[in-house]
C-alpha cells in the first residue's frame, strides 16, 4: 500500500499541469505512471483552497441565488431525502415551486443532515475557472460538487464512484475509510447499487485506507475505490472534483457506430438474410468479416473529438460587453479567443465548442494565431474577419 505521496521528486515544477500538481503534490509523470486510474493518493501538501470555495460560498448559494434542484440534493443516514422536503416556491414574480427553502434546510441540517450542492461549475465562477483548466489538464470532463456535513454525521454509506475523484477538503475535518474495488474500472452504467451486496460484504473488511481530511488535503481516488466519509468534531466542508474518464470502452463504441454507419450503406449488408435456419453461420462469419472490414476502414477521430467537445462548456460569454465590443471595434481594440473553446482545425474549417467555421486559405495563418489565446489587436487581424469571430462568439474583448 503506497497511498501517502508527498515527496516525490519534481512536485509542482513542469508547467504543464500545474493545477493538477496543485492537486496531487507531485509531478505530473509521477502521478500519471503510479496513481492516475490505478490506486488512491493522498496529498498532504496541497495549497489552502479558500480562494475557489468556502463556508461563505455555501451560504450565499443557499440562501440568495435562487438555485433550483437538481443543484442541491440532501442526505441523512446514508439516503437521499425527498426535494419537496427542501424546496418551495420564491413568491411573487418566481413562484417557481422547486426553489431551494433556505429555512427547511437550515432545518435539516441542524438534525444532521448533509448538503450536496451539485454541479459547481456551473453557479459558482471560481469554480467553473478551476474546473475549465482542470478539464483542459487531464484531457476528461470534469464536475464540481460540495458536501456539507454536520459534526459526527455522515452523508451517504459506502459506495463507489463510475469516476474518478479529488476529494478537496476545504474547512473542518472528515474520516475517510478507503476499500479495494468490488469491480475495478466501472463504466458509467454500472453503478455500485449493481453490486450492492458485494460492496456492503467489502466495506465490513479491513481497510486499504483510513484517514482523516483536514483543510487543505486532497484524497484521489479512482473509480470503483469505495468509499464513506463521516464529519469529525465540526462542521466539514469539503469539494469533489468528478473526472468522468473516456475509457477504451468508448473508443470501441464510437468505432462500432462509425462501422455501422458504414454498413448502413452497403446494399449487401441490407440485404435479408436467407430462408432458413441452415444459413446462418455462413452469414454471421459473413457479416463479422465485413464489420471488422467496416472498423478497419473508418477513421473515428472526428467523431470522438465532436464527443469530447460536447462534454464541455465554453467560458461564458456576456451579450451586452460582446454588443460594446462590436460597437466600439477600431484598429487599436484588443481582442482574444474565447477561453475553453477546444478549437482544431480540419482542413480551412475552425470547429469549436460553438460551432464551425469555414475561412479562405488566406485567412487560416492569422485565424491560427489567435488561438494561443493571446491579446491582439483588431488591427492586426483585420476588421472584417475580427466583427465575424466576435459575432461568432468565438473572440472576445481582451482586457488592456
Amino acid at each position: 500500500m503506497r497511498p501517502v505521496r508527498t515527496d516525490l521528486q519534481g512536485a509542482g515544477t513542469d508547467s504543464a499541469g500545474a493545477l493538477e500538481s496543485r492537486l496531487t503534490g507531485c509531478s505530473r509523470e509521477s502521478f500519471a505512471g503510479g496513481f492516475w486510474g490505478r490506486e488512491p493518493l493522498l496529498n498532504r501538501d496541497a495549497s489552502d483552497f479558500g480562494d475557489v470555495f468556502s463556508a461563505d460560498a455555501v451560504d450565499e448559494l443557499i440562501s440568495r441565488r435562487g438555485l433550483r434542484t437538481p443543484f442541491l440534493r440532501v442526505a441523512k443516514e446514508g439516503a437521499a431525502l425527498p426535494d419537496s422536503s427542501f424546496t418551495s416556491s420564491a413568491g411573487v414574480g418566481a413562484t417557481i415551486t422547486d426553489q431551494l427553502d433556505d429555512t427547511a434546510l437550515w432545518r435539516a441540517f441542524a438534525e444532521g443532515a448533509t448538503l450536496v450542492l451539485q454541479a459547481l461549475h456551473r453557479t459558482w465562477e471560481p469554480m467553473a475557472d478551476l474546473v475549465s483548466a482542470l478539464s483542459e489538464e487531464l484531457g476528461h470532463p470534469v464536475q464540481a460538487n460540495a458536501y456539507v456535513t454536520p459534526p459526527q454525521n455522515r452523508g451517504f454509506d459506502a459506495h463507489y464512484d463510475v469516476h474518478d475523484v479529488f476529494i478537496v477538503q476545504v474547512e473542518g475535518s472528515k474520516r475517510w475509510v478507503i476499500h479495494k474495488p468490488v469491480l475495478p474500472d466501472p463504466l458509467r452504467d454500472q453503478p455500485w447499487t449493481d453490486h450492492r451486496k458485494a460492496v456492503a460484504e467489502a466495506a465490513g473488511q479491513k481497510p486499504y485506507l483510513d484517514t482523516v481530511l483536514n483543510p487543505g488535503d486532497v484524497l484521489y481516488l479512482p473509480r470503483g475505490w469505495l468509499h464513506s466519509a463521516q464529519a469529525q468534531g465540526d462542521v466539514s466542508l469539503h469539494v469533489t472534483l468528478g473526472v468522468h474518464v473516456w475509457t477504451r470502452h468508448a473508443l470501441a463504441e464510437e468505432f462500432t457506430r462509425a462501422a455501422l454507419a458504414v454498413l448502413r450503406e452497403d446494399s449487401a449488408a441490407r440485404r435479408s438474410l436467407p430462408l432458413g435456419p441452415e444459413h446462418l453461420e455462413s452469414e454471421l462469419e459473413l457479416v463479422r468479416s465485413r464489420l471488422l472490414e467496416a472498423v478497419a476502414e473508418t477513421d473515428v477521430r472526428p467523431r470522438f473529438h465532436r464527443a469530447r467537445r460536447s462534454q464541455g462548456r465554453p467560458a461564458p460569454l456576456g451579450p451586452l460587453a460582446q454588443l460594446a465590443a462590436l460597437r466600439n471595434l477600431d484598429p487599436t481594440s484588443l481582442i482574444r479567443l474565447r477561453d475553453a473553446l477546444a478549437p482544431r482545425w480540419e482542413g480551412a474549417r475552425l470547429i469549436t465548442r460553438v460551432g464551425w467555421l469555414d475561412f479562405a486559405e488566406t485567412d487560416v495563418a492569422s485565424v491560427t494565431r489567435l488561438l494561443d489565446g493571446q491579446a491582439r489587436t483588431v488591427g492586426e487581424l483585420g476588421a472584417a474577419l475580427a466583427e465575424r469571430l466576435l459575432r461568432a462568439g468565438v473572440l472576445v474583448p481582451a482586457e488592456r
